[in-house]
This record gives C-alpha cells, sequence and structure tokens, in this order.
C-alpha cells in the first residue's frame, strides 16, 4: 500500500441513476471543483470512461467512494457494479480506493448516526458556503424525484468522510 501524503488529494464520486457527482479536496479542506457528469447510452462504460478521465486529469491520492456492497443492499445492481468497476480503475492506476457505507457517512457528520440526506447537504452547503451555497436544492417532497445536484453534496460528503477518518 503506497504512503499518503498528509493532506491528501481526495476524488469523491457519488454513481447515480443518471451518471455521478463528484468532487475534489485538496490540502486541509479546500475544495477544487465539484459537479455532475450525465451520461447518455451505456452508463456504466460511460462513468467508467470518464472516472478514468478524472483520474489522468486531477491525479488524486485517493477515491472516497459509496461501499455498496453492504447488505441489505440499497442500491441497484448496476450501481453496484459500476462501483466495482470504477474500484478497478483506481486499482489499475495505482489511486487508494476509501470506501464508506452510507451509515458511516451519516455517524460521521451527526453525533447520533441519525439525519437525513438534505441535513447532510445543508451541513456541507454552510461549510463551503461559496462554492456550494447556491447549489442546495430545495429538500425534496415524497412524490418528487431527487435533485442531480445532491450526487455533488454525496461526492463531498464522502471526500470529508475520508478526510476526518484520516484524523
Amino acid at each position: 500500500m503506497k504512503r499518503l501524503p498528509k493532506y491528501p488529494r481526495i476524488l469523491g464520486i457519488a454513481p447515480s441513476t443518471r451518471g455521478f457527482g463528484f468532487a475534489l479536496i485538496e490540502g486541509l479542506n479546500t475544495l477544487v471543483d465539484w459537479g455532475v457528469k450525465s451520461i447518455k447510452g451505456d452508463k456504466n462504460a460511460g462513468t467508467v470512461a470518464k472516472v478514468d478521465e478524472m483520474i489522468a486529469h486531477y491525479a488524486p491520492d485517493v477515491i472516497a467512494l459509496e461501499d455498496t456492497a453492504v447488505k441489505p443492499w440499497r442500491r441497484s445492481r448496476r450501481i453496484r457494479a459500476v462501483s466495482k468497476q470504477i474500484s478497478h480503475v483506481a486499482k489499475r492506476r495505482n489511486v487508494t480506493l476509501a470506501s464508506f457505507s452510507r451509515d458511516y457517512v451519516k455517524q460521521t457528520f451527526f453525533a447520533d448516526g441519525q439525519g437525513t440526506k438534505h441535513a447532510l447537504a445543508e451541513i456541507i452547503a454552510k461549510r463551503f458556503p461559496d462554492e456550494l451555497g447556491f447549489r442546495l436544492p430545495p429538500k425534496r417532497r415524497p412524490w418528487m424525484s431527487e435533485d442531480a445536484r445532491m450526487d455533488i453534496f454525496d461526492a463531498v460528503a464522502l471526500a470529508l468522510t475520508f478526510r476526518k477518518r484520516k484524523r
């Protein structure tokens, strides 16, 4: 296993039904780049290709990804497959992979481990108000689909979870 610098460059990846959200954290806690990549056609192949390009471009020390192998499975078979493919790309590119369950991410941000996805997004928006404050989507109602921008907050949460774990 390679030795990581004190403050590694972390690329958070959050696969979703539309593509994936990403966030790059550098230094102590500097959010360098973030966004959502929508994929048309073969979503798994497109996602893996885009992630591979991002690894080549950003040269991260770590990729933070949701651990989709944790049972009971809460993610679709396709998302579990693409997560596995991303882990293979990270290994091939010699990038450290850190996987965290949703519960572990929640425990990192909430003292009691309880909290909604929107509450987590609000915490992150307050932490990075200039970068993400205006991107915070409104609270989702039961009849609404999840806003694509939530993928950004998921990716940032994964990257920050790795940062907090390392301390």
